[in-house]
């Protein structure tokens, strides 16, 4: 990542390197790819509202099944409940997940990449065969990772946020973040809506440390010039946000927010589950505020993800689901559905309470 830094502040000469004359390029770094295009008319709808639910009234299980459930966990989980002889704490998954998931984040992958061929080639000329698996799984998930985070930008997936945010009638918000992790959806909220507040929640120390405390300053948010209306890129100590660490379930708040938002958060809780973790999107909203949900999308390229790269994602309960079936669990728990769709990962609803 510092490399990375690095080189952006060599070719611009400047402490924030991204300003508004860069608005329309997208780069790609070491670890990261910088994506500040605009809509144009064709891409507009980056948020793709496919197979529309015209009434939710309508929807039935039959009609949607069942979210898949991804079940090939990392050897360090079954390894864990082995030697402790019980099933792995639900605060100990996460830990494990956010601090192997920050590892992927900080790489620089192309020199990774050339480590690991370079050691391929060691193996094999020297017939050290049972090192070659190993080497072999390690640049399959390299070759992943570096498409889906770097070439594709599916995980932060920054026009396809930017798409299912827009339109909301807010002004100022405050924003509430649930689960947390290196802040960025809030973030990307704060840049389109600025000049309130974001406050981030996880329960995991490291988030606040690391995920979001250690979060690229340099990387650049496409967002709204408030005195102008035009875009501004915004940076992460331009923004007013707070980071607390404590179980959502412990939180003080009353109806005080104007957007709650959770990425990849309802999808961790089995079905008994599920109503507690959607009324967590309830009870701190402000009347007419928004709820904002995405959820990873049931798709072969989602199914494959979590396959190559179960060592460093599966430590905890998670269902791969379609935009119908999020729908579907947010409608039977009281919620207006205003929209929904679907982006690069990531199913995307935007919901108010009934």
């Amino acid at each position: 990542m510092v490399m990375a830094r690095e080189q952006v502040l060599r070719e611009t000469d400047c402490s924030r390197p991204f300003q508004e004359q860069h608005i329309g390029m997208t780069k790609t770094l070491s670890n990261l790819r910088i994506d500040l295009r605009t809509p144009s008319p064709p891409e507009t709808q980056k948020f793709i509202r496919d197979h529309i639910v015209r009434d939710w009234a309508t929807v039935s299980w039959k009609d949607v099944g069942r979210p898949f459930r991804v079940e090939n966990y990392a050897s360090g989980k079954r390894v864990w409940e082995e030697q402790n002889g019980d099933t792995m704490p639900v605060p100990v998954s996460w830990q494990k997940f956010n601090r192997s998931f920050h590892e992927w984040f900080i790489k620089d992958v192309p020199t990774e990449r050339s480590r690991v061929r370079r050691q391929m080639i060691q193996a094999l000329s020297t017939f050290k065969w049972g090192e070659v698996p190993d080497l072999f799984t390690e640049m399959q998930q390299l070759a992943l990772w570096n498409l889906t985070h770097r070439v594709q930008d599916a995980i932060w997936d920054p026009r396809g946020k930017r798409a299912l945010f827009q339109g909301l009638q807010v002004h100022r918000p405050k924003i509430l973040f649930l689960g947390a992790a290196d802040g960025y959806e809030a973030m990307q909220l704060y840049a389109m809506y600025p000049g309130g507040e974001a406050v981030l929640v996880d329960y995991d120390e490291f988030c606040k440390t690391d995920r979001f405390g250690k979060f690229p300053e340099y990387y650049p948010f496409l967002g709204v010039n408030p005195e102008t209306g035009g875009h501004r890129v915004w940076y992460k100590d331009q923004m007013n946000t707070d980071f607390m660490v404590d179980d959502i379930r412990n939180l003080p708040f009353g109806q005080e927010f104007d957007i709650v938002l959770s990425v990849g958060l309802i999808e961790h809780f089995p079905d008994e589950y599920k109503p507690e973790a959607i009324d967590f999107h309830r009870r701190f909203l402000k009347p007419g505020g928004y709820a904002i949900l995405t959820t990873p999308r049931l798709q072969w390229k989602s199914r494959l993800f979590y396959h190559v790269m179960a060592e460093a994602m599966n430590y905890t309960y998670r269902e791969l689901m379609t935009v119908q079936q999020m729908g579907l669990y947010l409608y039977e728990n009281g919620f207006e559905i205003l929209r929904h769709g679907i982006i690069k990962a990531h199913n995307g609803i935007v919901a108010r309470p009934r």
